[in-house]
């Protein structure tokens, strides 16, 4: 946790907000960070701990200021195990919010679609998900002083933040979600095999700050953008591609945008 105590130490050096609410943007969702209001941005780097983003479509920045009239830590960009990055690294942001004093996260992410009922374009509530990636950024020594050594999984994703999203929107889906390792687009058999297991939904993301905020006790609310249906199905299958993904996540920004914003001002 020092280095965590680290960061924050350097991050008030930097910026005069003290945040509430934590939010992650996900590939080509970026565009709400120009929203947040008498924002100090931060590039990753220059935070003790903290590492690059060297994805597509993600920014890589802290962007810290007032949105809906809240105090927010928008981070523009994640980091991905993909990367190479340990897993311990992916969710190191979030062990710093928590060390700063925030007990609410809102994540999202582009994914793929799994569920047949949906569409390009749609947004998908997390109620619950499978982590598929091979690790667990929770194995190690643990600190007792952050949370139990077997944390508990059930309800993780908070009910009372996702009704609030159904409030805001009430065409959002809700379901399952996947995450994998990547960085390659998974087989057709794989997605197959995904969707018998309940998965509706798959990702490279989310799980691991999911994981770390859950062992600390934070309130957490996670929206998947469905940018291509990754059904499988013979005859169903697309061929895809990150340039398709951002771009489907982009058009799907405002919407996304709107929902997290309402969510904000209803907390």
């Amino acid at each position: 946790m020092s280095d965590a105590n680290a960061a924050v130490a350097a991050l008030r050096t930097k910026t005069k907000h003290q945040p509430v609410v934590a939010i992650v943007l996900g590939s080509g969702l970026g565009a709400l960070a120009d929203d947040v209001k008498a924002a100090d941005r931060i590039a990753y780097e220059t935070i003790p701990g903290w590492h690059r983003s060297t994805a597509p479509g993600h920014a890589g920045e802290l962007v810290v200021g007032t949105l809906e009239g809240k105090p927010v830590a928008v981070m523009k960009g994640r980091l991905h195990y993909y990367e190479g990055y340990d897993i311990q690294d992916v969710a190191f942001p979030v062990r710093v919010f928590n060390a700063w004093g925030i007990d609410t996260i809102i994540l999202t992410n582009a994914c793929g679609g799994l569920n047949p009922s949906f569409e390009n374009g749609d947004l998908m509530v997390v109620s619950d998900h499978i982590n598929f990636m091979g690790t667990n950024p929770l194995r190690g020594p643990n600190d007792d002083a952050l949370g139990p050594r077997f944390p508990d999984m059930v309800g993780a994703y908070t009910e009372e933040l996702r009704k609030l999203a159904h409030a805001v929107d009430p065409k959002l889906k809700e379901g399952v979600y996947v995450a994998v390792a990547g960085p390659n687009f998974e087989t057709p058999a794989e997605l197959r095999m995904f969707r018998g297991l309940g998965a509706d939904a798959v990702g490279m993301s989310t799980v691991p700050e999911v994981l770390v905020a859950r062992h600390m006790g934070m309130r957490i609310l996670a929206i998947s953008t469905v940018t291509d249906m990754a059904t499988g199905i013979p005859g169903l299958i697309q061929h895809v591609t990150h340039e398709e993904v951002l771009a489907v996540a982009n058009r799907a920004g405002a919407r996304l945008a709107t929902v997290v914003k309402g969510v904000v001002a209803r907390l």
